[in-house]
């Protein structure tokens, strides 16, 4: 996984390049991070070099409150939630019940941001922090098509170390006050523990054999798997 540099936009970093089922991922192809209102001229620009698809995951309430303003790239909105993200936060929702609701709510739509990433083109996957909503997109996307999933892992745990340490706190001190009995808003706002992801991945493959039989049971057919094998993963050539 390589961080990329985009002015004014956090935990942007290229999935490419970790260890693959007959290959590795390629690079180029898909990138995540968090919102996008925040690129600067020059950021937003960098962005549209280099992707022709943008794969915006958060809800209404908070496409309004920071809209996003890419020229060149399509960009695609599929809110994830059914319901606000604020609700979570008053249910004390842990991380782990979070993603199952994702999966047991969400399969059609998480289907139709992965079908995106199988059209081939350089896309970016984002919601406003970067790390719930796109982790689970990508980590599903990832594994449909056999990446290491120590690799997936450790993509996904990246996200906690990417963000500004300044807002992890300033967040975790308001949560802290406005909900002062919950045990994991904080969690839910700021982490990215390692454990978390390898339970939903072992979750999904209990479940439903593997990410890619839990994508077919919400719509997605063999040849669009194939089609997001094809895009995601490159042939490792020897050169011997």
């Amino acid at each position: 996984m390589t961080a990329v540099d985009i002015e004014g936009v956090n935990n942007v970093r290229d999935v490419g390049g970790m260890p693959a089922v007959g290959g590795r991922i390629r690079s180029g192809i898909l990138l995540r991070s968090g919102q996008l209102s925040g690129a600067s001229a020059a950021g937003a620009e960098a962005l549209s070099r280099r992707v022709a698809h943008i794969v915006d995951l958060r809800d209404g309430e908070e496409v309004s409150a920071e809209p996003t303003e890419i020229e060149g790239p399509d960009t695609t909105h599929l809110p994830l939630f059914l319901g606000s993200v604020r609700s979570f936060f008053e249910t004390d929702t842990s991380l782990e019940d979070l993603y199952l609701h994702l999966l047991e709510e969400s399969g059609e739509r998480l289907v139709a941001a992965i079908r995106v990433i199988a059209a081939g083109e350089p896309t970016l996957v984002h919601c406003t922090v970067g790390k719930d909503r796109t982790g689970v997109t990508v980590a599903l996307a990832l594994a449909a098509v056999g990446a290491d999933r120590e690799a997936i892992i450790e993509d996904y745990a990246l996200t906690e170390s990417q963000l500004p340490p300044e807002r992890s706190q300033r967040i975790a001190a308001y949560l802290r006050s406005q909900h002062p009995e919950a045990v994991h808003a904080v969690a839910l706002a700021t982490q990215s523990p390692a454990p978390v992801m390898r339970a939903l991945l072992d979750d999904v493959d209990a479940r439903w054999g593997s990410a890619a039989g839990y994508l077919r049971a919400n719509g997605m057919t063999d040849s669009e798997l194939e089609a997001l094998r094809d895009a995601l993963v490159e042939p490792i050539v020897d050169q011997g």
